[in-house]
Parts: C-alpha cells; structure tokens; sequence
C-alpha cells in the first residue's frame, strides 16, 4: 500500500491526465475500494460494476481533491461508497433490516490486514463515536456506514423523521467536539 503523501501525488498526476499514474492509483487502491463496495452490495458482479464507475469518477473528479480535506483513500471510498449506496436504492432491494448479518457489520472485528490499513485518524473517529450512547452510536453507523435514509432510521427507530434528523446532528456534533473539529 502506498502511503498517503504518495496516493495525494498519484491523484495529482491522474488530474493532468496521466494514464500511468491512474494505472498506480488503481493498482494500489482497487482491493479497498472493492472491499468497501462489495460489504454494501453483497454482489460481486454489481460490485465490479460500481468499483469501474467509481474510477471513472476518480478519473474525471481527481481535480477537485483536495487533501486538506479528506485523505485521498477516504475521498476514493466515499465516491465507491456514494456510489454503491446509490444502485442499493435504485435497485430497492432487500432492505438491511431483512438481512440480520449486515447489521453487524459495523460491529465487526476488522481482519489483520484491514486493521493495518486503519489510519490514526479514522482510529480516533471510531473512538469517538464509541463514546456516545449505544443506541446513538448504532444510528450514526446506520446513517453514515450503512447508507440509511432518515425515513429508514425513522421506521427502525419508531420515532419522527425531524427527531432522527437532531439525533443525527446532535450525535454528530459531539463526534467533533471529541474530534477537536469544533
């Protein structure tokens, strides 16, 4: 695995157009970017499909990356993720509640390679929302891990869509407190 300071030059070079450097980028990015796409799709065939269209996306997009704001493997797998979240609901297929499994997902104990990967600030980010009560914590890996709409959360919470919506930022406004993003 590259290192980040290496993976901002690559979306650099790929911004100019360098098809070597995307080749780089993809080569040392692909096996991420699928994992993320494959734990929300549960299809190999969809999964491929959406990890082509998220490079396509790198691809036209690696302009606008800005490294001050997300590391480059983050922005990467948002897009893969945005992406994946996407087809899940144009597709309306079986919903994460029918699918016990997937709820534990965020629950999950990463593999040794995976905990390799997990970047100190993303360890801190996990720290934090752990500190917030567990029914908060489930709604905020939901949301923002999951994919989940409000009115999902809502369904799943026997509560009002704008009560999710507080949670939702009061959570998350905690997070940067304990973030110092304030």
């Amino acid at each position: 695995m590259l290192t980040p300071a290496e993976l901002v030059w690559l979306i650099a070079a790929v911004a100019k157009r360098d098809e070597a450097a995307f080749e780089r980028l993809y080569a040392a990015t692909r096996a991420k970017l699928f994992g993320v796409v494959l734990r929300i799709l549960r299809r190999q065939d969809l999964a491929e499909e959406v990890v082509q269209e998220a490079y396509v996306k790198i691809w036209n997009n690696a302009g606008r990356f800005n490294p001050g704001l997300a590391s480059p493997i983050t922005w990467m797998a948002s897009i893969a993720r945005n992406r994946a979240i996407d087809v899940v609901r144009k597709r309306g297929e079986v919903s994460i509640e029918e699918e016990p499994a997937a709820m534990d997902v965020a629950a999950d104990t990463p593999d040794p390679l995976a905990r390799r990967e997990m970047t100190e600030e993303l360890k801190r980010l996990l720290e934090c929302v752990g500190r917030l009560e567990p029914e908060r914590q489930k709604l905020v890996l939901l949301a923002y891990y999951n994919g989940w709409s409000r009115e999902q959360l809502a369904v799943k919470f026997d509560t009002p869509v704008n009560t999710v919506k507080t949670w939702l930022r009061r959570s998350m406004l905690d997070v940067r407190e304990c973030l110092g993003l304030k």
